[in-house]
């Protein structure tokens, strides 16, 4: 890349450590650019207090801080919610938020006149992957800053040891310097202690969870909630209409207080190494529970299945940053298909950490009590078995019978 020809940068600001670094790095190595900050208000609450005043006093020219909660919930959350989609048990917190705030990093851009598009991601993770990939599909001519493939930084000691040669205020130690990424549907801790598998992460330790508190430290009594669906969506939390958005930050109020949601995983990274994290995602992990009991209810055996089997795909397409392609965009026309009759209620009961069924109701049921019952009735002809069992069998009969006329040669 020409450097010569940057003169306005638009990067993805989040006011952390990474970031935080940048604008004055871009302005040492680009030339003096201008850089004007970006920061995708996706529910991070309180880490976008004061991300105005410190973009400005590092170096930006400009920011802008875009509520994007709503696209965030409505097209990508619920979306993904809906298919049943976990990686390797990950609920994707960071990796669905990175498409939507990337996109409107694009549309920024453009609006700007800017030369280039910069995000604070590492060579070693899947976010570079997904940001890069969403400016693709929306501005594929667009030039591309990562300062983490490009600087002699080595650490994050060392970004610490650079922001305080540069007077650039953290709201982070080096005792607390965990690689954290918080947004509404989740909170993800990396680093430190957790780099050793060894380690039980500090789940009682005074500061360690956010939006959680340990099963250990949860009520001794349990609490009951019903969740209300339509074609899949959540409408209503405890008989009370809300939006999806209202609906997780109340959930995550309710499993936080009671030890939900807690995950820790070795998982596999599209860049080919294992990582350990520990998370966070209270109200998603009622979500996705009480969105499965209902559809077990509601769905027929084949697309259970089927559905189930794409959901891996899926989960593979959010986690690798490919949102932005035809086969996520088919999978989802597939999922909302099947969500048509998944409308109903569902009830729960919470209890240290644990999500306990407590009643699950719908009129699209295809439950029926009356043909599964161990009592008497007259639906269901257990006689009609016998022949279904000799032509289901058939094949493995025929197979037994080939093979011992076979031996007897």
């Amino acid at each position: 890349m020409n450097k010569s020809y940057i003169k306005k940068v638009v990067l993805a600001y989040s006011g952390g450590l990474d970031t935080s670094i940048i604008i004055p790095w871009l302005k040492e190595n680009y030339n003096n650019c201008e850089v004007i900050a970006v920061s995708g208000n996706v529910g991070q609450a309180d880490e976008l207090e004061g991300l105005e005043e410190k973009a400005l006093k590092t170096g930006a020219s400009k920011i802008y801080i875009e509520d994007i909660t709503n696209e965030f919930v409505d097209d990508f959350i619920i979306p993904t919610v809906k298919a049943g989609a976990l990686y390797e048990g990950y609920m994707l917190g960071t990796s669905f938020a990175r498409p939507v705030i990337a996109k409107r990093l694009v549309e920024i851009a453009l609006a700007e006149g800017a030369d280039a598009i910069c995000h604070g991601c590492t060579g070693k993770g899947n976010d570079q992957v997904r940001f890069e990939l969403t400016v693709k599909a929306f501005a594929p001519d667009m030039k591309i800053i990562a300062p983490w493939r490009e600087w002699s930084i080595k650490s994050r000691e060392e970004e610490i040891e650079y922001a305080e040669a540069h007077n650039i205020p953290l709201k982070i130690t080096r005792e607390t310097n965990y690689s954290k990424d918080k947004n509404l549907w989740h909170l993800s801790h990396e680093g430190l202690d957790l780099e050793d598998t060894g380690n039980e992460p500090q789940y009682e330790k005074e500061g360690f969870l956010e939006m959680s508190v340990s099963p250990l430290q949860a009520p001794d009594t349990p609490t009951y909630l019903t969740l209300d669906f339509e074609a899949g969506i959540p409408v209503a939390l405890n008989d009370e209409k809300m939006s999806a958005k209202e609906i997780i930050f109340k959930l995550n109020e309710i499993g936080g207080a009671n030890g939900i949601g807690l995950l820790d995983i070795v998982e596999n990274r599209l860049v080919g190494m294992k990582c350990r994290g520990v998370y966070e995602t209270p109200g998603g992990t009622i979500l996705y529970f009480a969105h499965n009991y209902l559809e077990s209810i509601c769905l027929d055996k084949m697309t259970s299945h089927k559905k189930q089997e794409l959901s891996i795909t899926f989960a593979e397409l959010v986690y690798n940053g490919q949102w932005y392609t035809p086969l996520r965009e088919a999978l989802s026309a597939f999922v909302d298909k099947t969500q048509e009759n998944v409308t109903g209620k569902v009830k729960l009961k919470l209890y240290k950490g644990n999500i306990i069924k407590a009643g699950v109701w719908s009129t699209y049921s295809l439950y029926s009590e009356k043909i599964a019952t161990f009592g008497e009735d007259n639906e269901y002809n257990q006689a009609d078995s016998a022949g279904f069992i000799n032509l289901f069998g058939l094949p493995i009969q025929v197979q037994a019978q080939v093979n011992a006329k076979n031996k007897k040669k």
